[in-house]
């Protein structure tokens, strides 16, 4: 008897349907084909148990196990379930009626327990768009897939539930979720806030600019100066996720499976600060089949290296073209994948190896050339790349012990709000852009219109600066950024002068 289930392979964020069928005939042998791993393989015993321990078994016949496309290598233990209820069914043990209209997944305890599998988004959406009725996977996945709708989501805890289900022996509780519901009261409790810092006003100042225009941002200064403290607080003073921002967030972190069990749709923006040990492959992803790296994980949100120039080189230059395209290619012999990567990236260093190159009070003890070797760690592509270079100096102690209240995260987020909505409607109708720095060089001319006056300006900061095209780029976007905070139609030239003075590590003195 032939019989066909249908579960899901994932690759990249998005789902592909697998079909496996199962063929019971005379004999004793065991066949399973289809380019299966030996997770797959191995799932052999794991049902054999499960079902022992549940009452059934495994029927003493030649059955032959086909994972249709047989041309993609399928891995990992989430088709357990997938093959049970197909042997089942060969063997008349549960009916058949209903197996073609849902994906079953779930990886099987010896006891016949469900156990969490990856990526139960993309899967949902996959069976959606198939035409399937709906989903039989572990409860842990339930709410997780709950957010696609037209879909019946079941979540369920053992075998014997599964069984009772297809044969109308149990009814299974649907797992249902309002994400309108469930992002309230969220995306804005954070446990940083900018009301905490003292001091620091120009700093706050450039980290407002840069999460209005979701523009990259470096802080330079020495030890105990507050770079860290400052990037913990940028998320909150980011715009909310949209609902396309937050599906695009968990469908990444469901695939890397940084989601959690019982979780649904990501509310928050993501903030990762990888240690500056990272690998390259950790940093944008990779594997046999590629998985997200870090800087996909933090699509939409935060990436954070501290200690910059600690970090490999060839780690940092991998971020290069990621930081251009807002996405990340991976290409292996028989696929090649996208991951987003559209993320404001906020970096920190000292200024030098002692920490204490332009410290006020305390004497640097590097030798001659040792700063500038130590900035050079730092290709310059790559500084190109970061709009806003900010030096952050110690907060003296009258400052430290003012009891003043200073202005608060939720006030700041309130204006970056104003200014995303100017770029909103400026860029509406454009697919791939959303913010200020996303501009492309054939948008430029035309939304970041400069006078005379300014061109002058930008002309004698290019010569003096010795700026590169692409920093010059840079200027005009973070000049326009600062015009929508303002709420003025055209860019001026105190804005041009402000964004200028954001390029200090182009300066020919610095370093030396």
């Amino acid at each position: 008897m032939l019989v066909k289930t249908f579960g899901s392979a994932v690759f990249g964020i998005r789902a592909i349907t697998v079909t496996v069928e199962v063929y019971m005939d005379q004999g004793i042998q065991f066949f399973m084909v289809g380019l299966p791993d030996n997770a797959v393989k191995e799932s052999h015993q794991r049902i054999e148990s499960a079902l022992r321990n549940n009452g059934q078994r495994i029927p003493g016949k030649k059955i032959i196990i086909n994972m249709a496309p047989a041309d993609i290598r399928k891995e990992g233990s989430s088709y357990d379930l997938t093959i049970a209820m197909g042997i089942l069914a060969a063997n008349g043990v549960i009916k058949t009626e209903k197996l073609d209209r849902y994906i079953i997944m779930g990886e099987l305890s010896l006891d016949g327990g469900l156990l969490p599998i990856k990526g139960a988004l993309p899967i949902a959406l996959e069976a959606r768009d198939k035409g399937f009725k709906g989903i039989l996977l572990p409860r842990q996945n339930a709410r997780e897939a709950s957010i696609v709708t037209e879909l019946d989501v079941y979540g369920i805890t053992s075998i014997t539930e599964v069984i009772g289900f297809f044969n109308d022996q149990v009814q299974l509780p649907l797992t249902r979720m309002d994400t309108r519901e469930n992002a309230i009261g969220q995306g804005t409790q954070y446990e940083h806030d900018f009301a905490d810092v003292r001091g620091q006003e120009n700093i706050k100042r450039a980290l407002e600019i840069g999460a209005a225009g979701g523009h990259n941002v470096i802080l330079i200064g020495p030890p105990g100066a507050g770079k860290t403290m400052l990037a913990k607080r940028i998320p909150s003073i980011l715009p909310p996720l949209n609902q396309q921002e937050a599906l695009e967030t968990t469908k990444i972190h469901s695939v890397a499976g940084k989601l959690g069990n019982h979780r649904s749709l990501v509310t928050m923006r993501p903030f990762r600060a990888p240690h500056h040990t990272i690998s390259d492959m950790a940093l944008v992803g990779g594997g046999t089949i590629p998985q997200p790296g870090e800087i996909s994980l933090a699509h939409n949100g935060v990436l954070f290296l501290d200690e910059l120039p600690e970090f490999k080189r060839t780690v940092l230059e991998v971020l290069r073209q990621p930081m251009e395209d807002r996405v990340v290619t991976i290409s292996r012999a028989k696929m090649t994948l996208e991951f987003p990567a559209s993320f404001m990236l906020i970096a920190a260093m000292n200024p030098c190896p002692c920490g204490y190159y332009n410290h006020p009070t305390t004497a640097c003890q590097c030798k001659s050339g040792e700063v500038q070797k130590y900035i050079n760690r730092i290709s310059g592509p790559l500084f190109d790349r970061i709009d806003i270079h900010i030096e952050v100096v110690p907060v003296d102690f009258k400052r430290l012990s003012d009891a003043r209240p200073t202005e608060r995260s939720i006030d700041i987020r309130e204006r970056v709000i104003n200014a995303r909505k100017i770029q909103e409607k400026r860029f509406e109708g454009l697919a791939g852009i959303h913010s200020n720095s996303q501009i492309s060089s054939k948008m430029l001319r035309e939304v970041c219109r400069i006078n005379e006056t300014g061109n002058r300006m930008l002309k004698t900061a290019m010569e003096k600066l010795g700026l590169s095209a692409r920093a010059y780029d840079r200027i005009l976007k973070v000049s326009r950024t600062i015009a929508d905070l303002d709420q003025a139609a055209d860019i001026q030239v105190e804005h041009l002068a402000e964004a200028i003075n954001y390029r200090s590590l182009d300066r020919d003195s610095w370093g030396r």
